[in-house]
Parts: structure tokens; sequence; C-alpha cells
């Protein structure tokens, strides 16, 4: 197809906020509360953790807001870096989110989403005598090949929804959001009012352990929160689709994040009325038990697995979608500038950059293969966390390069809302670095393979210029 072809503003406001809190709701409310215990020994400091993730979420998101209404435009980040710093920068970024943050999404979602059908439904095994072929001990791609598989499918089938046209993708998105808000609110409701349920439990600020918190258990443990909270800036990935981009993201993006705080304090509160710090470290340190599974079981036993269960199918099943469509269009905005794979920047008859999202689905299925989820999930919040933070720096930089620029909207708080959000961000990088060094090494790894790649496709767009 031809590459004059543009993308359509079809996005209003109800369809904005649905995308952010598609692309933030998955796997992480039902899942993150475990390891979160396994860190703190504390019911109440998990709690805290929540409020403090979903705070620092909500700076980035307001900080964030200012630069979108801004710069508004497809690609997210990735346009307003060209802007703020250079097209390096830019490019690591975009390459970043291929590489790492957005492809490993899809990837984790996908295989949380197989976890789920497969305690609904038996899969037969899959090469199981193949199961410890390894990759230096820290791989093992045929390891669960059964679970594997029909993350595989869910990837491509979506993909292949989403090559549809991104209304088609929203308006599904709309109808799963609908199913979780209701599931959700019945967990919370039936929950707190069964007879196993401790009220004043999730308060207890006593460790089970009888030792203090420390800083870097905080944390550690906030690396699990804020997966649950993130994906609340993928809406700008798909800003040249949105109506009045300017003034509509910047809404989207404070009701969305509003919304997902509140959803999640009143789950984890549940959770933790109902089952004890021990019995969550239990789950966790067992590998394969869901958080929220157990909790719905100890007061509706095996029916209450059935429903969770199918829960986190459909929730799970909603934030792939979400992810695969927004995450796409970063990469057609740089191919369009001719620092991606040329063919990238084709629309389809729809004006849906389809090459894009098949490049995405591939690298996502064999992002599958690679690791486990705690593994993936770790990795991407590292590497997510070094944008936001330079996403927030922006906010001060562009004060200075375009004062008298029109904002729609202005950061609350300036300039201290901004400056903890950049402090966190640091601080939560090197923690990474030092409780999870191997995945901090290998999502570096992954994101600077794209250097040489910048190096290349700057060359090509040299001799094309010459050549013209």
């Amino acid at each position: 197809m031809s590459t004059t072809k543009q993308l359509q503003r079809s996005l209003g406001l109800r369809l904005v906020i649905v995308v952010v809190i598609g692309n933030i709701i998955g796997s992480g409310v039902y899942k993150k509360v475990a390891p979160m215990a396994n860190e703190l020994h504390s019911s109440g400091w998990i709690l805290i953790c929540w409020v403090l993730g979903g705070i620092i979420t909500l700076f980035g998101a307001l900080s964030n807001a200012e630069v979108a209404g801004l710069l508004a435009d497809t690609g997210g980040e990735y346009s307003y870096y060209k802007k703020i710093y250079n097209r390096f920068f830019a490019f690591i970024f975009g390459w970043s989110l291929f590489t790492v943050i957005q492809t490993a999404s899809i990837s984790s979602l996908a295989y949380v989403f197989a976890q789920s059908f497969s305690s609904i439904v038996a899969l037969p095994p899959l090469l199981p005598g193949l199961a410890q072929v390894n990759i230096g001990e820290v791989f093992y791609p045929l390891a669960d090949l059964n679970v594997k598989v029909v993350a595989i499918i869910l990837i491509i089938l979506l993909t292949w929804l989403n090559t549809k046209g991104i209304k088609t993708g929203a308006n599904v998105s709309t109808g799963i959001l609908l199913l979780v808000f209701t599931g959700i609110l019945i967990i919370v409701l039936f929950g707190i009012s069964s007879p196993a349920a401790n009220l004043m439990q999730p308060f207890q600020m006593r460790t089970t352990t009888g030792e203090a918190v420390t800083v870097s258990a905080i944390f550690t443990a906030m690396l699990s929160a804020f997966w649950a909270y993130q994906g609340w800036a993928a809406i700008g990935y798909v800003g040249g689709e949105v109506k009045d981009a300017n003034r509509t993201i910047p809404r989207g993006i404070a009701i969305g994040v509003l919304l997902i705080i509140t959803i999640y304090l009143l789950v984890n509160a549940t959770y933790l009325s109902v089952l004890s710090v021990p019995e969550l470290t239990q789950i966790h340190l067992a590998g394969n038990k869901i958080a929220a599974v157990e909790a719905v079981q100890s007061f509706w036993g095996s029916k209450g697995a059935v429903f969770i269960s199918i829960l986190i199918l459909v929730t799970t099943l909603g934030c792939t979608n979400a992810t695969i469509l927004a995450s796409c269009r970063t990469y057609f905005a740089m191919a369009r500038e001719g620092l991606f794979f040329k063919n990238v920047a084709n629309l389809n008859k729809e004006n849906t950059p389809a090459n894009s999202l098949w490049y995405q689905g591939v690298w996502a299925c064999l992002l599958v293969l690679s690791g486990s989820f705690d593994q993936l999930t770790d990795m991407i919040i590292f590497a997510v966390f070094i944008y936001y933070g330079a996403t927030t720096l922006g906010v001060f930089i562009l004060r200075r390069k375009m004062p008298d620029a029109h904002r729609p909207y202005r950061v609350w708080g300036y300039p201290i809302v901004p400056a903890i959000m950049i402090l966190f961000c640091a601080v939560l990088v090197l923690n990474t670095f030092f409780i999870r060094p191997r995945e901090a090494a290998i999502g570096l790894v992954l994101m600077f393979t794209g250097v040489p790649l910048y190096w290349y496709f700057t060359r090509q767009e040299v001799k094309k210029s010459r050549s013209n």
C-alpha cells in the first residue's frame, strides 16, 4: 500500500479513557499482591505500597499530560523526545518499546491469559521431555510449552483483529472492560461481606517476621505495584488518531489513572482481608498459584476458582488487546521517518499500520518463549522508568525552550510534583540494578542493540537523499 495514506482521528474522550484503562488493568491486579507480601511481610505496608505506586503513577501521568498536551502526535514519547532531546534518544526509546517494554508486556499478559485458560481447560502437555532445554540456565523456551502455545495463538489472533481498524480494537476493549469492572465489583462486595473476611487485617502494620520493613524492600515491592499500573502512557502512541488530542489526551490520562488507583486499592484490600500475609507468601513461593484465585476460593470454594479464572481470562484478553492496539503506532511513526524497517510505514485499506502490528506480534511471540512472567515484568519496569523520568524532565526543558507556547494543561504542583517523579525514577532504576541485576542487564542489552541499527537507518537515509 502507499505510504502517503494518513491515520484518521476517530477517538473521542470515552475511547481515550478506555484505551488508558485497557492498557493498565491486566494481570497485576490479580497476581502481584503475593510477591509484595513476600517482600514486605505486612498487609499494611502492602497497601501503602499500592498507594505510593498510585501517587507516583499519578505524578508521572500529570507530568506526561503536560508534555502530551503540548506535543501530542502519533508515536507518543517518540515524537516528544525528538523535540525535547534529539532523534537518537527518540529512536532508542522506540527501539526499547519494540524489544522490551511493549512487546514484553504483550507477552506477559498473553502468558497469564494462557495460564488462566489452562486452569479451566486441561491442556495436554507438549514435548515434556524437552522442558529442561535451556539457554545459559536463564531461558527455558520449551518449559510449559502447552501454555506458551496458547499465549502465541492469542497474540496472533488479536494482532489480526487490530489490523481491521483502531475503532474495532477500541470497541472490543470497551466491551471487555465493562465485564472486568463488573467482575471486580462482585469480588469486592462478596469478599468484604463474607464470613472469611477480617476487615481490620489489611491495615496491620506489624510484620509477620518481626523485622522492620527496609527502604529497599519497599522499592522492590513497588516493582510489582508498578507492573499493575504500567501502561497509562500508551494513549500517547495513538495521538494522531485522537480528536482534539491536545485537550483530550491529558483529560483521558488523568481520569483513567484516578479510576485505576481506586479500583486497585479496593480489590487489594479485599484480598488482604480474606488471606493472611503468610498465606500470600506461600502462594508466591508455590510459583504456580494466583493470589486472586486463592482469595475468591476462600469464600466461594471451587465455583469461585472458576469465576476468578474466567475473570482473569477476560481481563488479560482486554489488556493484551489494548497493548497491541496502541504500541504498534510508534514503530509506524519511526518507519515514516526512515528510522525503522521501511515496510512498517505502510497502511492497509483500513488505514491501520498492519505491517507494524505483525512485526510487533512476531517478536512478542518469541518473547513468550524466552522467560517467566516475573522475569519479563521486572525487565519492563526497569526499562520503562528510565523513560518516565526522561518525559518528566521534559516538562522542565520545554518550559525553558517554549515558555510562551499554548499549554492546554499545566502539571499540578509544578515544580515539586515533576521533581519528585524524576527523583523516584532514578532511585527505582538504581535499586533494580542491585536487587534484580540479571533483569536490569538483559533490559539494557536489548535497549542498546538499537545503537548499530540507528547507525544503519541513518546511513540508509543519507544514501536515499544523495540518490534523489
